[in-house]
């Protein structure tokens, strides 16, 4: 499991949070939701399942905020689409 640290509005794996080796970045837009805009994993990584601890990571930052997710990168939005772990916090009306 890789270590995951927070850093402003992303989520990363990496000592340089300028240049991590995964990342899931957000926005957060008005005062109830977060829209993820972005992951990456670098290619020596994949497969180990890093894009989606990034994602619970935000998903567990939006319970703790109170916050629904938008998921506009395809990772998220397919992931929050298909499991149902993240139905509470996903928004609707907005996918």
């Amino acid at each position: 499991m890789a270590t995951i640290s927070k850093g402003e509005n992303k989520f990363y794996v990496g000592e340089d949070i300028r240049n991590p080796q995964a990342e899931i970045t957000f926005v957060e837009s008005g005062e109830n939701r977060l829209v993820i805009d972005h992951t990456y994993v670098a290619t020596d990584l994949r497969g180990q399942g890093i894009a989606q601890q990034l994602l619970d990571h935000v998903v567990t930052y939006a319970r703790e905020k109170g916050k629904t997710v938008v998921p506009l990168c395809p990772f998220a939005k397919g992931q929050i689409q298909k499991q149902a772990k993240y139905n509470d916090v996903l928004n609707v009306q907005h996918i």
